[in-house]
């Protein structure tokens, strides 16, 4: 066997995703990045990367604008051009320069002057930017829905307003300590200087990480664990830093540039940097997809397209599960992640065709972290039939079929399938289904706990 083959069966002859087999982190993380190589070479999140460039260069100055509004009430806005000073340092001498210009722009707008459509526009520019960063997000986490527009409003504006406070807030805690009396004091002591030099150099590094777990267990319309999101967010933070200095010696090398495009210069290497930089932070939400479900880390698996019978079945098996821990008043566990497993499928899959059912009202989210799923309404009004019905309208990607012309004759034979479907269930509810066999849905329960 070549040495090609040998290391390619040692990496995925491992399932991470069995319980049973022995642990072995080293070759998780060979496969998760083999994968999150392979779909970085698909072209999807350079694709969305450079959207994001694009919606980012028109957002931005609106952006900061909002968040200096917020950040007046806390004074510390002062502490904006020194912050993205910090954020630009891999951009080299010319970072200072980039960050003088944007707050240059910033100061220069006048919401008194802009009126209401102007301001309705820069609010636009704003959400439209996070709203193309959530669904690159929802891609890397094979999500297909969106969020309420409830929820949308609350969660955009939890980013739009504490985050830049987070960031500027602890940017300015950092050059407090440094220029703090006390922390002069200690430098004076054997070793504590050197402690004190790596702690700030360590600081940057902690708070990227920081700020990216945070994007991760945020912005991605499902529920992150919270240490999927901080692996991606370290492997993250290690290219950050890596391709930063890496960057740095580019910008630095960097003067055939200058004498080419001149002033436009500038312009350019902020838009690659920006590139850069959101090709990171969608490989470290990748890193962290591939970590919270382990079933995806498998070589020849392919996008699962559920056929009508595959949607009939992961419905009613839900449903009965759900029914099953509902009927019995036990605590049972009918979140999503132990549904899925129950039927040994990726929750995405299986979150499809919930959606359904909870479209349809026949399920519901309760407010438990993570929610549990309930049945709508009681078990002997819930109708087989329904049910089924409701599982046929889940198209294999979250989405309602097209309504498809057809001759007379074709919906007539399909209105005939529809009939016979309901003469053959009849009035069969789900509480007549799970009461069938007392045994079945004793050992059921069991493996639901």
């Amino acid at each position: 066997m070549h040495l090609r083959d040998r290391i390619f069966h040692h990496i995925w002859d491992f399932k991470a995703y069995d319980d049973h087999s022995p642990r072995s982190e080293w070759r998780r993380f060979l496969q998760i990045v083999t994968l999150v190589g392979r779909d970085l070479m698909s072209g999807m999140i350079t694709l969305h990367a450079m959207g994001l460039v694009y919606t980012t260069l028109l957002s931005l100055v609106p952006l900061l604008a909002v968040s200096i509004s917020v950040l007046k009430g806390f004074g510390v806005h002062d502490q904006l051009e020194p912050a993205l000073a910090g954020l630009l340092s891999h951009l080299g001498d010319r970072g200072a320069d980039v960050a003088a210009r944007i707050v240059g722009f910033v100061d220069n707008m006048k919401f008194g002057v802009l009126g209401a459509l102007g301001l309705g526009m820069l609010i636009f520019t704003v959400v439209s930017l996070i709203q193309k960063i959530e669904a690159a997000f929802n891609h890397a986490w094979r999500l297909h829905g969106s969020r309420g527009l409830r929820q949308r409003f609350s969660d955009y504006l939890s980013v739009i307003m504490v985050g830049p406070v987070l960031v500027f807030a602890a940017v300015g805690i950092t050059a407090s300590l440094a220029s703090s009396h006390v922390v002069e004091i200690l430098n004076s002591l054997p070793f504590v200087n050197l402690l004190t030099s790596f702690i700030g150099e360590l600081l940057p590094f902690a708070l990227a990480i920081a700020a990216f777990t945070f994007v991760y267990m945020l912005v991605p319309n499902t529920r992150v664990r919270f240490g999927s999101a901080l692996y991606g967010a370290v492997i993250a933070g290690l290219l950050w830093e890596f391709s930063g200095m890496l960057f740095t010696a580019f910008v630095g090398g960097s003067t055939k540039y200058t004498a080419i495009y001149s002033g436009f210069a500038i312009v350019l290497i902020f838009m690659l940097w920006l590139y850069l930089s959101w090709i990171i932070l969608l490989v470290g939400a990748s890193i962290a997809f591939y970590h919270q479900n382990p079933e995806y880390l498998v070589w020849q698996q392919r996008d699962i397209r559920l056929s009508t019978r595959q949607r009939e079945q992961l419905a009613l098996q839900a449903m009965a599960d759900i029914a099953r821990a509902h009927d019995r008043q036990i605590e049972l566990h009918t979140s999503l992640d132990i549904l899925a497993r129950r039927q040994q499928i990726p929750a995405a899959l299986l979150l499809r065709v919930l959606d359904a059912l909870q479209n349809s009202g026949l399920v519901q989210q309760s407010a438990d972290d993570p929610p549990r799923y309930l049945p709508g309404y009681a078990l002997d009004r819930l109708r087989i039939a329904d049910i089924i019905k409701s599982a046929r309208q889940a198209s294999s990607h979250g989405q309602r079929d097209s309504v498809l012309h057809s001759d007379d004759s074709v919906t007539e034979l399909l209105d005939g399938v529809e009939s016979s479907l309901d003469s053959y269930l009849g009035e069969m509810s789900l509480a007549d289904f799970i009461h069938r066999n007392e045994n079945s849905e004793t050992a059921n329960e069991n493996r639901l706990v």
